[in-house]
Formats: structure tokens, sequence, C-alpha cells
């Protein structure tokens, strides 16, 4: 294996599968996401682990499914408490970033951080040597309001200035660099609106399509200049792998605050934020390490979740995972470096509150995945899908019944799976697909068997309804 590389980490937000044009959008522009993939590897099967950003990227520094963290939502003050988490990431818990700066990384994290606000534990004490331009969570203010069009060009620079300083003290780096794109609200720069013109209504007024699509675009060309610099530095690009996802798939317009970046696309997917269909949970993944990751790659087979990148990252930095410590996750980087195999760990989830948007968006409570199989299904049996998930992406057609040992033998690896989690509070309909108000009443009690749910919950359960819902 060559040296160990350096690590920049892009991990944006509420950006959809079907959100890039190397992923098929044939409207948008992302002339240099493209060019990325072009250099490197696209997954077209990358997970993350909860379909919401604070347990999604929870997932992602820690290897760890973050229902076993006990992270479930958004993570903030009245959140933590109304849904029993804690108030921040353990910090007892191994993270990427440390495991690196412990073998001699040099470490940061620029953007929006999102796991837990307490003074405590600010972002620095998770294993980075410099934090900046923090949003959601402890650490300096970024001086600008999160929505503004500099704010990812900010980040870039500040990058830049690290791996520079960095450079001159010849140590390795790793960076997260995390934007706000594509959050709302949006407020792309008149420059990239103007690229998309032809979107405008007929009377000249700014179309969310318009809007959102302006937003990726300015996204695309802050990235594009990282790149860019990176190429320009003898050797820097051929020692540095650059990583670029997303922390959930494309918002509902169901969301009051939604507005502009509901636009988001999941692909063929169904599912949307707050999902376990395949909308919810499966988004872009491109990697580039230049003369070492074969370019122009598309791995359209590999089952790969966010919950590896901590296996991953310690394996090609040659750094032994603490003892004891048994991440959720699995070591991919042959996987990024020599080809599709399938993944030797089942990816599980869990979302324990009612449905949000379109019925048809609204999956089950429970969701695994192994090998080709998905199954999503309710514990109380009320809802039970199966799908084969190559041949049917769209997961319209379900197959449980023609596989019954499938479903027998999936069904007890994730009860099982869930029986492991710390207990925590579940809103009143967690699996429920029903039409609000139709027939009125109808079928409105609990998903789960009513005795199961309070001897499993007692000891935290508080009652939780539509009203104290804040989305995120």
């Amino acid at each position: 294996m060559p040296t160990s590389p350096n690590i920049i980490f892009i991990n944006v937000d509420d950006l959809g599968w079907g959100d890039l044009k190397c992923y098929g959008n044939e409207f948008v522009k992302t002339p240099n996401l493209d060019r990325m993939a072009e250099e490197g590897i696209l997954l077209e099967h990358f997970y993350v682990n909860a379909p919401l950003c604070s347990p999604s990227r929870a997932g992602a520094l820690t290897g760890r499914f973050p229902g076993s963290l006990g992270i479930h939502y958004w993570m903030s003050p009245y959140h933590n408490a109304q849904y029993g988490m804690p108030d921040i990431l353990d910090l007892e818990t191994p993270t990427y970033p440390r495991l690196l700066q412990q073998a001699g990384y040099r470490t940061a994290h620029f953007g929006k951080w999102h796991v837990g606000e307490d003074e405590t534990a600010p972002v620095s004490a998770y294993g980075f040597d410099e934090v900046d331009y923090i949003w959601q969570g402890v650490g300096p203010n970024p001086g600008i309001e999160p929505n503004d069009p500099r704010g990812t060009e900010m980040l870039v620079d500040r990058t830049i200035r690290f791996i520079e300083e960095v450079a001159k003290q010849d140590q390795r780096f790793m960076v997260n660099l995390w934007p706000r794109d594509v959050h709302a609200a949006l407020d792309p720069s008149e420059a990239s609106l103007a690229r998309y013109k032809h979107l405008m209504s007929q009377n000249q007024f700014k179309t969310a399509l318009q809007i959102y699509y302006a937003a990726i675009t300015e996204m695309d060309l802050q990235i594009g200049r990282l790149l860019d610099w990176l190429d320009a530095q003898p050797g820097l690009a051929e020692n540095t792998l650059v990583i670029f996802s997303s922390d959930n798939g494309p918002e509902d317009p169901y969301i009051p605050h939604a507005a502009h970046h509901c636009a988001g696309l999941a692909g063929p997917f169904r599912g949307r934020k707050r999902s376990l269909y395949e909308g919810g949970t499966r988004v872009p993944f491109i990697a580039r390490w230049k003369g070492t990751i074969p370019a122009g790659g598309v791995d359209n087979r590999s089952a790969v979740s966010a919950a590896d990148l901590l296996p991953t990252f310690c394996s090609l930095a040659v750094v032994n995972l603490p003892a004891g410590f048994e991440p959720d996750g699995e070591d991919v980087s042959d996987v990024l470096l020599q080809g599709p195999r399938a993944h030797k760990k089942p990816l599980f989830w869990e979302w324990r509150f009612d449905g949000t948007g379109q019925v048809l968006n609204r999956s089950p409570m429970l969701a695994v995945r192994d090998g080709e199989w998905k199954l999503l299904f309710n514990p109380d049996g009320s809802r039970t899908e199966l799908y084969r998930i190559q041949a049917q992406p769209s997961e319209l057609h379900s197959q449980h019944e023609k596989v019954p040992e499938v479903v027998a033998r999936l069904k007890k690896m994730a009860l099982d799976w869930q029986a492991t989690l710390p207990a925590g509070p579940v809103t009143d309909r967690p699996g429920s697909d029903e039409y609000p108000g139709y027939p009125e009443n109808a079928g409105r009690g609990p998903v789960m068997d009513p005795e199961k749910f309070q001897t499993l919950m007692a000891p935290v359960r508080v009652t939780i309804t539509r009203e104290d819902v804040e989305e995120d």
C-alpha cells in the first residue's frame, strides 16, 4: 500500500443522491465534482447510518451505528431532553480525528458540527488541533450567517491556510471540511443564479429549482477551487485522499422552513430525509487519491456506509484501533483501491419517530441491509417490506411473501440489534404510513405492543407530541 495519505473529508448538508451531474442529473452544473469522480471513484451504494444530521455525523465520526450511542435526532438542549439523548457525544467514544491525531496527524474541523453543544466538550476535545467556523456547536463564531454565499468560500480558504501551515512542518494532516451547503436557507450569489436564468418563472421570478441548483453550483465551484489548489502543489494531490459525501438525503417539502432547499432529488429512490428508504440514507460518495485510486471507477455493487470511514481511515493511516473497540463499520480501503466486494457486516437503521411528508416516503421503524437484501419492518408486524435492492432500488414491490425464510433471518438480526440499543422515547406512531385523518382515527394505536413498549421504555419514557417536534 502507498504511504499513508493526508485525508480531507468534505461532508455537505442535505444533498440528495440525484443532485449531481455525475449521478445522472441532466440539469445541474457540477463540473468540479464530475471531474473529481473522473479522477477517482464514485460509489452508487453509499449509505449514511441515519437519515438526519446529528446521528448521521455521529456515526461517521465514531464508526458506530448512532442508535448505539443514544443519538437518534437533531442534537440540541431542547431535543436532547425531549428525545432522551445525551447532551454531547460521549468523550470516551473513539473518533477517527482523535485516533489519527494520536498517530501524529495534524487535524482540523472547519464548518458545521451538530454533534452536541456543551462547554465541557468543545469540538477540539474530539481530536482536533484546530477548529474554526463552527455552526451548531461550541466553537469559534463564523462571523457570518451560515447561508451567506461566501460561507463555503471561507471554509475552503481556511482549509488551504491550514494545509499550508502543516506542510511547513512536514506533517500528515486530516481535515473535516463540513460546509452548510445545501441546507436551508439558501442565498446563492447572483452570478450562480444567472447560470440558471432559464429556470425563472414566466414573470421572471426566481424559482426554488433555480435557487437550489445555483447553490449546488456555487458549492461545486468552491470545492473545485480546493481541488485545483491541491493539484498545483507538487506531489500533494498524489498524497491526499479527498472524500466527498452528504449527511442525509434531500429535505422534504413538508418541513415548514424548507423553502428552496426542498427541491433536492433523491434520484430513482423512494424516501427523503427522515426516511429509512433509500432516498433518506443513500447519498453521493466520491473519493479521489491521484495515482492510487484508479481513475474513472464507478462501483455499482459495493454497499458501503459512513460507519466504515473510521476503520478505513485508520487502515490507510496504519493506525491500530483501541483495544476492545469493535466498530460497527469495516475497513473498505480495498473497495476504494481494488474494486467491488460484498460488505461483510449487515447495516442497521432505526427511526423511532412519526413519519414525515408524503405517505409513500414514510418508512417502517427498522431496516437492515445484508448482501442483496434489504428488509424494512415494524416490530409488531404491522408492516413488512423486503427488496432485492440491486434490482429494486425504488422499493415499490415487496418480496416478503415470496421468500419468508429471508424475512425471518433478517428480522431476527435486526431485532437482536435493536435489543442492544439504549432505551429512549418513541413517538406515538413510529413506522406508520397512515394518511393523517383518513379515516378518522383509523388504526391510531401504538405500532409496538403497549406492554412491550412500557417495559422497554419505562426508565426514560416521556410523551412527545407532533407539536413538540421542532424540525432540523
